[in-house]
């Protein structure tokens, strides 16, 4: 069965998963990590994508960003994966692929569902019970989202802008967002859009960009058409 093209409009931000092969790990040290982040912002630099939200976690990799053109996101994950599979392989002696094919995504509504998107990943230490909050995590967006660490490589998201007048206001802001978790259902669709390429959010924002790109964009019925 052919794989289903992505649904890419410029300007809408995307929520990307990247696993590694057979679920193995893609860091092993610390200078791995930095050398993924570092490459990350080379490129994103290169191609044009706003970063908004990461997480790297052992095996597998979000990112939450916004691509100015049709192809900036395509090309940034396709040439972030090489190098640093190059890296990889040139470190530790080793040869072959790193990554689990196709890397996942699905456009984003802006509103509430980029932030639950900032949310989703960089909660995920937590899902896995790695740590008790998102701030005590070293290799996620939390650092600079919720705490206010410099890192040239995030560029806010305006939905994250318009929580407060000041730097300081919102990241107090943001940081009150996780006093809570998210709930199961969100994570669910969050989890199930980005795994089958479709689009997050609400009904009308799927029509409309059914309208634009003239495909369906959300899972179909299961079972045949009603004549």
């Amino acid at each position: 069965m052919p794989r289903r093209a992505r649904i890419v409009v410029p300007g809408i931000p995307w929520h990307i998963i990247q696993r590694g092969n057979n679920r193995s790990a893609c860091f092993y040290t610390d200078d791995d990590y930095h050398k993924y982040l570092d490459t990350l912002k080379e490129q994103a630099e290169k191609y044009e994508c706003q970063i908004h939200a990461y997480c790297l976690m052992t095996n597998h990799v979000h990112l939450l960003l916004t691509p100015k053109y049709e192809e900036s996101a395509s090309l940034l994950m396709k040439h972030l994966g090489q190098r640093y599979v190059q890296y990889i392989n040139r470190t530790y002696k080793r040869s072959g692929t790193l990554w689990e094919g196709r890397f996942r995504s699905c456009l984003t509504q802006s509103e509430e569902y980029v932030l639950a998107c900032y949310r989703y990943i960089e909660l995920n230490p937590v899902r896995a019970q790695m740590v008790e909050h998102p701030a005590e995590y070293l290799w996620s967006s939390y650092q600079m989202n919720g705490q206010g660490n410099d890192n040239d490589l995030i560029k806010p998201h305006n939905e994250y802008n318009h929580l407060g007048d000041t730097d300081a206001s919102r990241r107090k802001y943001y940081r009150s967002l996780f006093d809570a978790h998210l709930e199961p259902s969100l994570i669910d669709e969050i989890r199930s859009s980005t795994n089958g390429n479709y689009v997050l959010g609400n009904d009308r924002f799927k029509e409309e960009i059914e309208s634009m790109i003239k495909r369906r964009v959300s899972p179909g019925k299961p079972g045949r058409p009603v004549k």
